[in-house]
């Protein structure tokens, strides 16, 4: 990238030269801005952090004690003449898409976003601007999600047939976003809902924010075994063949994640079954939000860059691939974030 754009790639991330600040940085750095929680946006050892009010109580879990600024959606801080408005991503709690503007020229840090309405994270809404930095994680036409409560019947279908079977249904999914996302549309009638402690520690920090989540229980040794016939078990990827797992016997597990669209994604993952639902745009996704912005420079990030981008700029946009260290949804990531950070 030429070293006068308004956001710069370097070593430590997306930098902003004229304010001073990194947008999502992987190195240690004075001040950065942070789009959301996850641990490939939001890293340890920064000085200072600007996120959304509701990013904060969940940095706090995940990072420990650090200096914390909260921004409200929509709501301009001017930073050394640079403007920064932080806008809804929709892809979990907090998370935002960054606007800077400098002498009229206007850029967009997407994050990650998805583009439909999970009901429980708010919304994404579109940003008009010049340049546009967006992931692509799903950047295939082969990933085209189904609606949200189609994907709910499905796993509510699977788990009433494991609890009339006397088995424990056991799922496996990302302890932010993903896992409070199922949680609040799960048919509640059908057993109890219990959760791992890393996903207990997320839906505390979702809570502290202003969510009100439904009921669930985390799980601990003084629980009679038989609680576990009926219910449905919330847990990372990072439990999967676990010591923990054991006391669920008999169970049958899923995964919930984009890539289970894939053939052979659910044997990957060692799952007896697999729903497709991510927190990521699919393919329709992309197109949209790109189309939204009015943007005719769009910069493209993590997942399939090359092919996306390609298709972009035979659409008649200036497209490129840029390398960052994000890795948008991926198991093996999921896996290494979430056995740092929650105990069973």
């Amino acid at each position: 990238m030429q070293n006068n754009q308004l956001i710069q790639f370097t070593d430590h991330g997306m930098y902003v030269p004229q304010a001073d600040v990194y947008i999502d940085p992987w190195k240690p750095v004075t001040r950065a801005l942070i789009t959301h929680a996850h641990g490939d946006h939001a890293r340890w050892g920064m000085k200072h952090y600007l996120a959304h009010e509701q990013s904060i109580p969940i940095l706090k879990r995940r990072l420990g004690p650090q200096q914390f600024e909260s921004i409200a959606y929509g709501k301009p801080i001017q930073i050394n003449g640079v403007e920064f408005t932080f806008f809804p991503a929709g892809h979990v709690l907090g998370s935002a898409q960054i606007r800077v503007a400098y002498q009229g020229d206007v850029w967009v840090a997407s994050g990650d976003y998805k583009t439909i309405d999970d009901g429980i994270s708010p919304a994404f809404e579109p940003v008009k601007c010049h340049t546009f930095i967006t992931e692509s994680t799903f950047g295939l036409p082969v990933y085209n999600w189904k609606p949200q409560v189609d994907i709910m019947e499905q796993i509510n279908a699977w788990w009433r047939a494991n609890a009339a079977a006397g088995k424990c249904s056991v799922m496996f999914a990302y302890s932010l976003g993903k896992a409070q996302r199922i949680l609040q549309h799960l048919d509640h009638h059908i057993g109890q809902v219990l959760v791992h402690g890393s996903v207990q520690n997320m839906n505390e920090a979702y809570e502290e924010a202003g969510v009100h989540l439904k009921p669930t229980k985390k799980v601990d040794q003084s629980f009679d075994k038989n609680i576990f016939k009926t219910a449905l078990v919330i847990a990372p990827l990072s439990a999967e063949g676990s010591l923990w797992m054991k006391k669920f016997e008999p169970y049958t597990t899923a995964v919930a994640s984009g890539w289970m669209g894939l053939r052979g994604a659910k044997r990957r993952d060692s799952a007896d079954m697999g729903f497709v639902l991510s927190d990521h745009a699919d393919w329709q996704g992309l197109n949209s939000a790109v189309k939204a912005t009015g943007a005719q420079r769009i910069l493209v990030t993590h997942g399939y860059t090359a092919i996306y981008a390609k298709y972009l700029t035979e659409l008649g946009y200036d497209a490129q691939e840029v390398a960052t260290r994000f890795v948008g949804e991926q198991p093996e990531a999921e896996k290494q974030e979430e056995g740092k950070e929650g105990q069973p």
